[in-house]
């Protein structure tokens, strides 16, 4: 009994001094963060006393938390009300602005993807380019959401972009806003039998256009069809569970993507449901620089599931997870919460989708002296640009061909499909 006694008193001591630990080491921390905020309300009442010219204390508070956020990545930032609502549109799939998705890299605006039919579209900017200026003001300084509200303005209205590309020298585009509404999916029937599904974005009616689509290309074939391209080049994503939807339309059961986030109990699995809109048909599914997040899950999930092959150049890159949180009364913050993870468990972040088959982009075309289709190899493209630009070209493909027949990269899908079809000896009847 004496012995027991004495064990208990032990562990009575040794639990009290832990709690006099935790409960220390929490006073501490506490402490600190109160000294922290401490010099947070010091600089602020400075700048506000001293500085050159008259600012704002939302303004202040509001870049206050800005800079607090994009520090922590690229895709973090604060949301005051305007942009708020202006992103709640955006996801309904009409907007205003030069119709281009955007991150920013060490301080510059980078175009991640024109979305098609848009000014920026049409006005020829590419994956990869690098935004200096707006309207000869640096971009330098700026954070995101700042550049991204000067970008937009009254439909009609000119911005002037200096744009920095890879092997060229700076030069300006001059742009004129439109109102982007944007038809997330587009399709047509290539030949009499090959269904080409383009989604340039992943909004609330993604998957509604998919199935309308995948449903009118096979009454326009006669139930004759012999696969299918699905074509995700330059889509810059958008909703989680529109990419989740997107993948399930092809899969009849597994996961399509897994996030992590800071706490196990956090991680979320995603899962197909029974029933393939393509009745299991080949799959050519088509990627590039400019396919990035909810493009790069559905890409992902099919190629894990060896329920397509993908074909074109690596993907972006962009795997993580970011959540809208609320402040009522201010807006919302975009804070990354999570990653994203394929099937097989690999990270997007940073790393991309690697294509099964690698096709540089190219164009399709005919040569003012014969009759005969040419194909622009990587070294023409290399030798037209003058610059060392040639890999960045051959990563990235002109909008306006994106779904013609001077779209090289289609082509070879849609080639491989019919190889596919003769190799399975279907036929059409």
């Amino acid at each position: 009994m004496k012995r027991s006694g004495i064990f208990a008193a032990v562990a009575a001591a040794v639990l009290l001094l832990s709690l006099r630990q935790d409960i220390s080491a929490a006073t501490s921390n506490s402490t600190e963060t109160y000294k922290q905020l401490n010099l947070f309300g010091e600089v602020f009442e400075r700048v506000r006393a001293e500085y050159v010219d008259d600012v704002s204390d939302d303004s202040l508070v509001e870049s206050a938390i800005n800079g607090m956020l994009t520090s922590l990545d690229p895709h973090s930032n604060y949301l005051n009300t305007k942009n708020f609502n202006d992103m709640k549109v955006q996801t309904r799939g009409e907007f205003g602005g030069l119709g281009i998705e955007v991150s920013m890299e060490n301080g510059l605006v980078k175009v991640v993807s024109p979305i098609d039919d848009t000014p920026a579209a049409r006005a020829g900017l590419k994956p990869g380019d690098l935004i200096t200026h707006l309207d000869g003001d640096p971009v330098q300084g700026m954070t995101l959401p700042e550049a991204v509200e000067k970008m937009r303005g009254p439909v009609s209205s000119e911005i002037r972009l200096t744009i920095r590309r890879d092997g060229k020298d700076p030069f300006d585009v001059k742009l004129v806003r439109a109102t982007i509404k944007i038809q997330s999916v587009r399709s047509h029937l290539e030949g009499d039998n090959i269904a080409y599904i383009r989604i340039t974005t992943f909004n609330e009616q993604t998957d509604v256009g998919l199935n309308n689509a995948m449903k009118n290309l096979k009454q326009q074939a006669g139930g004759k069809l012999l696969g299918v391209v699905l074509d995700l080049r330059n889509d810059p994503g958008g909703l989680l569970d529109q990419a989740v939807a997107v993948a399930d339309a092809f899969l009849d059961k597994g996961e399509i993507v897994s996030t992590r986030g800071r706490r196990n109990e956090d991680a979320q699995r995603y899962n197909a449901r029974p029933g393939d809109i393509a009745a299991g048909l080949p799959i050519a599914v088509l990627i590039n620089g400019g396919s990035a997040s909810a493009s790069e899950i559905v890409a992902g999930a099919l190629q894990d599931h060896h329920r397509a092959i993908l074909l074109g150049t690596r993907s972006f890159g962009k795997g993580s997870v970011q959540t809208i949180i609320p402040l009522p009364g201010h807006g919302a913050m975009r804070l990354t919460t999570a990653r994203y993870y394929t099937p097989s468990g690999r990270s997007i972040q940073a790393r991309g989708i690697e294509p099964d088959i690698v096709i540089e982009a190219a164009k399709i075309e005919k040569t003012p002296e014969k009759s005969e289709a040419k194909v622009a190899t990587a070294s023409d493209l290399k030798r037209e640009d003058s610059g060392d630009g040639g890999a960045e070209q051959q990563n990235s493909v002109d909008p306006s061909i994106i779904g013609t027949p001077a779209d090289y990269q289609l082509t070879r899908a849609v080639d491989m499909l019919h190889g596919i079809s003769l190799f399975n000896g279907r036929v059409v009847n």
